[in-house]
């Protein structure tokens, strides 16, 4: 069972770039015809050099004096190739955003899906804000590379290969000199990558840190007033912001090293060519003409190589964030949807088996051990014990948050393993204790899980639930907005709202983790009326909290330490001397005190 997000540290870059290129197939498409324009636009801009030698030495300096139609002829040639340039750029800019927006939208869904199939304890491993960051900002990193960079970095390629080509054709020795100059920039430069790489791995990772404390700030600004510690948490934010800010600073130092060494060794390139160049053509070993357009090709050739060394910097922050976003979608998939593979299960009572069922949590001792047990259909099952008892995971386990280490979790005879999802999600529903609400309408919360629903359906069930009053009493109804995670209603009132939600799924099996500990006591009597209707025919387990739950139940189920010491009816386990005697009697007289 995988309880981390995979590591791809021992990635390189191009081992980076090919596995991204797989999981975006759409930056692969089309494209030839980009490299195509992207060549026909490199190309265009060696026309200028060609014409200042043509018109230098063959119009300016023509025999009988300028030859002014040669002059025109190339100036026109000049301007049509400098329009037909700027197209092949603009469509080369088109084609590759089209690509580059298809590819990554693809990237995110992946690894947005590929979340949802990991357990809840490989989510648990790295902090929501961390996680989210790689589906958001480190995809942003690897769009400003792939839109902007990529093709900066083909087009300068192409024209250094260009421009060394035709340096060759006007002067061999020139273009060593040019060569002799340069390469000992690219080894630095290729060595240096390994470290600005390195910078900029640490940026990604600061930022994932900077969303995950800001984020829980948000998320948890109540908690921070009422307990006073708001000096503390922006200290937190500080060291996460500070933390930030000095890792991109070093990644940038790197990375203007290098942008700054290509620029002193252009300057000392262009002065350098054009003293060897004005000796060679004071000796006629190049006309004046040719050694302009040398010239215009060193300019040519020096700007791209600058252009790539910056490149390449923001290619390491671009890897950085791929190795972030390819590390979840690699990370295997321990809670993975069998699709078409799984069985579907056909509507109807449930019946529940637990086989053997042994669960240990990463890093700490098993949290069940060896657990079987057999819940009839139509039976209502209360699961008892104290806090860390266990019996939350058993919920979880059943609903296929997470998978057993040992044993089966069988629905109908079937493993849940081997049932799809949507057959599971059909049938099964789960009310956590704390219900999740979505910063929409009271009646957009409800119908969640069956968005077919009616305003007339949603009535009727909060209807039969006995929550008609409450909903009357709302300012706007089923309109009334819930807010973020449901801030404007009472902690209460956001439970009622989940299990209206689950009552209008209609599942075949209820599972209530203490679904009813954040009511009063009167809301809870209304609700236990409710859910008899509810569960009536139909299989339901309740993780319960308050032993008036258990007291309503078919059986109760005792979970202690991790194994099931007692079962059956209240009545009989509560006149015994076991754990739930012990349990009910503690319970009683808290509700007398």
């Amino acid at each position: 069972m995988s309880t981390t997000i995979s590591s791809t540290s021992h990635l390189g870059t191009r081992d980076t770039l090919r596995r991204g290129l797989e999981l975006s197939p759409e930056l692969r498409r089309g494209l030839a015809v980009t490299l195509l324009l992207a060549a026909l636009t490199t190309a265009g801009r060696v026309v200028v050099p060609l014409a200042v030698q043509q018109v230098t030495d063959h119009g300016l300096l023509a025999e009988g004096g300028p030859d002014t139609a040669l002059v025109w002829r190339y100036v026109g040639l000049s301007a049509i190739a400098v329009v037909v340039t700027a197209f092949c750029a603009y469509a080369v800019n088109v084609r590759l955003f089209r690509a580059s927006e298809s590819g990554l939208a693809t990237l995110r869904l992946r690894a947005f899906r590929h979340m949802h199939d990991l357990s809840m304890l490989t989510q648990n491993t790295e902090r929501r804000g961390s996680m989210t960051a790689r589906v958001t900002t480190d995809v942003d990193t690897i769009s400003m590379f792939v839109q902007f960079g990529g093709i900066m970095l083909i087009l300068s390629l192409g024209q250094i290969l260009i421009a060394t080509v035709l340096m060759l054709v006007y002067s061999p020795p020139l273009t060593a000199v040019v060569w002799l100059c340069f390469l000992p920039l690219l080894l630095v430069i290729r060595r240096f990558q390994a470290a600005v790489g390195r910078a900029y791995t640490a940026v990604r990772e600061r930022v994932g840190d900077m969303l995950a404390a800001i984020s829980e700030s948000v998320v948890g600004a109540a908690t921070i007033r009422a307990y006073g510690v708001e000096e503390r948490t922006a200290a937190r934010i500080d060291e996460a912001v500070e933390a930030h800010r000095k890792a991109a600073v070093g990644a940038q130092v790197r990375s203007v090293v290098a942008f700054s060494s290509g620029q002193l060794v252009a300057g000392l390139t262009l002065a350098v060519v054009l003293v060897v160049g004005t000796v060679l053509a004071t000796n006629d070993a190049m006309t004046l003409g040719e050694l302009l357009a040398f010239l215009f090709l060193v300019n040519l050739f020096t700007q791209p190589v600058m252009q790539a060394t910056e490149v390449l910097n923001e290619l390491q922050n671009a890897v950085a964030g791929w190795r972030r976003v390819i590390g979840v979608v690699d990370t295997p998939a321990d809670v993975s949807d069998p699709g078409d593979e799984g069985q579907v299960l056909p509507r109807g009572p449930i019946t529940v088996d637990f086989d053997g069922v042994s669960f240990a949590y990463p890093g700490s001792g098993a949290v069940l051990h060896d657990v079987n047990l057999h819940i009839a259909p139509r039976s209502r099952v209360a699961i008892v014990g104290e806090t860390g008892s266990g019996k939350s995971t058993l919920a979880k386990l059943l609903t296929r948050l997470m998978d057993p280490t040992e044993g089966q979790v069988r629905l109908d005879g079937v493993d849940v393993r081997q049932v799809r999802f949507s057959s599971l999600r059909e049938r099964v529903v789960l009310v956590p204790q704390e219900g999740f609400l979505f910063d929409a309408s009271l009646l957009d919360n409800i119908r969640f899980g069956r968005p077919d629903a009616t305003d007339e359906d949603v009535r009727l069930a909060l209807t039969e639930l006995g929550l008609d009053g409450w909903l009357e009493g709302l300012p706007r109804g089923l309109a009334t907005d819930v807010g973020q995670r449901g801030e404007s209603l009472s902690a209460g009132e956001r439970q009622l709202v989940a299990l209206a939600r689950a009552y209008l799924a209609d599942p075949d099996l209820l599972v209530l983790d203490e679904a009813t500990s954040a009511v009063d006591p009167s809301t809870e009597v209304r609700l236990q009326r409710a859910l008899e209707g509810l569960t009536r025919g139909r299989t339901s387990i309740a993780i319960a909290h308050r032993l008036s739950t258990a007291e309503a139940a078919d059986e109760v189920v005792v979970v202690d330490a991790g194994r099931i010491v007692e079962r059956g009816p209240h009545h009989e386990l509560v006149r015994g001397d076991g754990v739930y005697a012990a349990l009910h009697a503690s319970w009683a007289a808290q509700q007398r005190s």
